[in-house]
């Protein structure tokens, strides 16, 4: 049963109406006693709460009232709803426990789908499955992995993929969020809709609107036509707002409208437009601190943050690896034409201890590169190991000594002496390893009077 909390009994009509059209069962209540006295009395499943209950429109009275509620059952969902409606209230709602905020006049719309998100999660119980059940239950064709953590992440996207909950994935470049993202919108209600990918990181301030919001003839100088934007193409299915983190605080402004009244107006336009869409974000920042840095809007954050998922480093789930290496190994078999592509036993050991700062993006990678270069079906240690000595320092990423402390001389030499550690004194695979010709590497030799096995190679 929904419990409303609302001194107007228009609102508490309205409401009513609208909800038991949906088939829900409803109660209300117009003052905060009797609102704690349905509460004892009563099975609620679900708060709609109005901030205020005077005239005064400070929202004092419904955040007192929200408190008393969670210190009671902490863990009854509440949506807030008011006429008076602040950036400083919604998130102090959150704070307190909140799971939304709606302002008055509302979408029915919307309030609806929230009702319906919320009380789809509460009825979620957490059944822990093994990788076979879960693959019998939802679709996870390209996610790889049966690492415990890996297990629990994907019950969670089971569970909330058929709700509307706006869903937040973090977890260090490589990891696979964007597939994550793919995940919860095939297993959705949505899959049949559109799954629309933005790449927040690489729009422009100046972009931002026209591309997220689309334009009209003559908004701007070169506006000839207009433009659909991204929030129209993904309306009824799904919208990936990849890197969140570097969107700038302008910008962060224009896209809380859209996700907290699902209204927005393309660029030169006064015509209101409704959007029904699902939300899932995505960054490889910590959006705690940069919300304590005031980088990062608060507000913001608690609406896209319903669900969180948090993606572990490959180095986290080391057993995954083989799993990732057989699955690459195989697609390569069929792209490059060569069916007997294997890795060694002791090759598979030794990826696995490698530390992988770039993920599954850098074993791919790696695999990729391995494969290209060598001519073996049956790759070993050595033909991985010389594509990772030169791809394991990315550009911009390199630790130099403070200016003064080496010559470049001295460092030419400590790199010589470490590619011919590395590569056991094989010539070839140094000089290949530090971008040289095997002739050329010798004359270096030579030059810094290095000693080398002549015979090693």
């Amino acid at each position: 049963m929904i419990l409303i909390i609302d001194d107007d009994i228009a609102v508490r009509t309205s409401l009513t109406l609208l909800l038991q059209n949906e088939g829900y069962g409803i109660t209300g209540a117009s003052t905060q006693a009797e609102a704690l006295d349905m509460l004892a009395c009563h099975s609620i499943s679900l708060i709609i709460l109005d901030l205020n209950f005077s005239i005064e429109t400070s929202g004092a009275e419904g955040m007192q009232l929200l408190e008393e509620i969670k210190a009671l059952h902490s863990a009854l969902p509440v949506i807030l709803i008011t006429g008076w409606g602040t950036i400083e209230l919604a998130v102090k709602g959150m704070k307190l426990g909140a799971n939304d905020f709606i302002n008055k006049p509302w979408s029915n719309e919307h309030l609806l789908q929230s009702v319906k998100t919320i009380l789809q999660l509460q009825e979620k119980k957490i059944v822990h499955h093994t990788r076979k059940q879960l693959d019998n239950l939802y679709n996870f064709t390209y996610i790889i992995g049966e690492d415990q953590r890996m297990l629990e992440l994907l019950d969670t996207i089971g569970r909330v993929a058929s709700t509307d909950a706006s869903v937040l994935i973090t977890g260090e470049s490589g990891t696979g969020k964007e597939l994550i993202a793919e995940a919860v919108h095939q297993n959705s209600l949505r899959s049949n809709k559109s799954f629309v990918k933005v790449n927040l990181g690489g729009i422009s301030t100046s972009l931002f609107e026209s591309e997220m919001f689309g334009h009209v003839r003559g908004a701007f100088t070169d506006a000839r036509t207009d433009r659909v934007g991204r929030f129209e193409t993904a309306n009824k299915g799904t919208i990936f707002l990849d890197e969140i983190g570097d969107l700038d605080m302008g910008s962060q402004v224009k896209l809380l409208r859209v996700l907290q009244d699902r209204t927005y107006e393309a660029l030169g336009s006064s015509r209101t437009k409704m959007v029904d869409i699902r939300v899932i974000c995505a960054t490889n920042k910590n959006l705690d601190d940069m919300v304590a840095k005031g980088t990062f809007r608060e507000d913001l954050f608690y609406r896209i943050n319903l669900i969180s998922i948090h993606l572990p480093a490959l180095r986290e789930r080391k057993s995954d690896i083989p799993l990732l290496v057989n699955f690459f190994i195989n697609n390569m078999k069929e792209i490059y034409t060569r069916p007997a592509l294997s890795v060694t036993p002791e090759t598979m050991k030794w990826l696995q201890q490698l530390p992988l700062p770039g993920n599954i993006r850098q074993l791919k990678n790696l695999i990729e590169r391995s494969v290209l270069i060598s001519r073996k079906d049956k790759l070993e240690v050595e033909d991985f190991s010389t594509q990772l000595a030169l791809s394991s320092v990315k550009k911009g990423s390199i630790q130099l000594p403070e200016v003064g402390t080496l010559t470049l001389e001295e460092i030419e030499v400590l790199m010589i002496r470490k590619a011919l550690d590395f590569h056991n004194n094989r010539i070839s695979k140094a000089a290949a390893s530090l971008g040289l010709t095997r002739s050329s590497l010798y004359r270096r030799l030579d030059k810094h009077n290095i000693p080398y096995d002549e015979t090693s190679d």
